[in-house]
């Protein structure tokens, strides 16, 4: 694995929040269904161009865009030749740590066309990259999930102006979750722990949205948040009323000191027992009934998250950040998330936070 370079200033900027642009950590850039054996897709990433590749053995390589030879971008028109890339300039290949192997004319690769490539990981169904401003190896790994019982994960995207420390603050915000996203009876389940750079707290509250929510008089829904990082946030949701279960990722990405992608991706249980989601379900055949439910069932839990997210979106892109905060009695732990959110900065102005 090349070395990331240390002494481009534009991986080090502040953003107008004042919040150093790139926290280090794992961050997502693609599902790993976009990838496909020899596919190659390319991305703004960390104020930069980058290029991941999927080699025929199935290898993913994640590496800067710019051929070093005459600098052509290996996200336009470039294949996948074996187990390298190859540039469409002059067909200089590239292997998976981004050493050159071949050139277009079968002479002998020079020895500096190396090109820097960024630690990824295929995790439970994501394309994981790892950003550090000092160009240290990942210092952490995300957890792999038991995905043998759920659904692929299907997902959608946004460009917005903010940063990941905002949108991830939000798993703490608990005074937010009555005031902009409508929830009732909003309570904490368990606290705010924390170790390393992993953070965790569970909640649940009651909803009354749809005429499902006003029949019952509100659907309660438990959320158990494991974030790592500013950039890996998994909900693991229950709903108990219908037997649901999903993992809700939320993604903040950084495209560069202003803008994040905001992912948001869904895998939910596969249903077995229809009639646990209502009774008069479990009457009917499970040949008719199962694969309706699991076709549905999925996309509904990713409309709803949306929705939800989306509610944020206004707030999120005209808010500035105040360090430190004025607190109030309710907001939920907010003041610990901001201490916590300090270990993922280095090499930059000091922050209060």
């Amino acid at each position: 694995m090349t070395t990331l370079a240390l002494d481009r200033p534009e991986l080090h900027p502040i953003s107008r929040k004042g919040l150093p642009a790139y926290p280090n950590g794992w961050y997502a850039i693609a599902l790993a269904s976009e990838l496909p054996r020899g596919g190659v897709v390319r991305r703004h990433f960390m104020g930069q161009e980058i290029v991941a590749f999927r080699t025929q053995s199935g290898v993913v390589s994640v590496i800067d865009a710019y051929c070093p030879h005459l600098g052509a971008h290996l996200g336009y028109d470039s294949t996948v030749e074996g187990e390298t890339i190859r540039c469409p300039f002059h067909y200089f290949c590239f292997d998976t740590e981004g050493i050159c192997v071949s050139t277009g004319y079968g002479t002998k690769p020079p020895p500096k066309a190396i090109i820097s490539a960024w630690p990824s990981r295929e995790k439970n169904g994501l394309l994981l990259v790892w950003h550090h401003v000092e160009g240290a190896p990942p210092e952490w790994e995300i957890p792999d999930l038991d995905t043998g019982d759920y659904h692929p994960l299907i997902n959608r995207q946004w460009d917005l102006t903010s940063h990941p420390q905002e949108t991830t603050e939000n798993s703490v915000d608990i005074g937010h979750l009555a005031i902009v996203h409508k929830y009732d009876d909003v309570e904490m389940l368990s606290d705010l722990n924390t170790t390393g750079p992993y953070l965790n707290v569970s909640y649940a509250m009651r909803r009354g949205a749809g005429l499902a929510g006003q029949l019952m008089g509100g659907i309660r829904s438990e959320f158990e948040i494991h974030v790592h990082g500013l950039g890996y946030s998994l909900v693991e949701v229950k709903i108990p009323r219908f037997n649901i279960e999903a993992r809700l990722f939320v993604l903040p990405t950084p495209i560069d000191a202003e803008r994040i992608t905001l992912r948001v991706a869904v895998s939910a249980r596969k249903v077995t027992q229809p009639g646990k989601i209502h009774s008069a379900l479990g009457f009917l055949p499970k040949p008719l009934i199962l694969p309706i439910l699991n076709r549905m069932i999925p996309p509904y839990v990713l409309d709803g998250l949306a929705h939800d997210v989306q509610q944020d979106f206004e707030i999120w892109q005209h808010k500035v950040y105040f360090a430190p905060p004025i607190l109030a009695e309710g907001d939920g732990p907010v003041g610990r998330y901001r201490q916590w959110v300090k270990q993922f900065y280095c090499g930059n102005p000091a922050t209060s936070f």
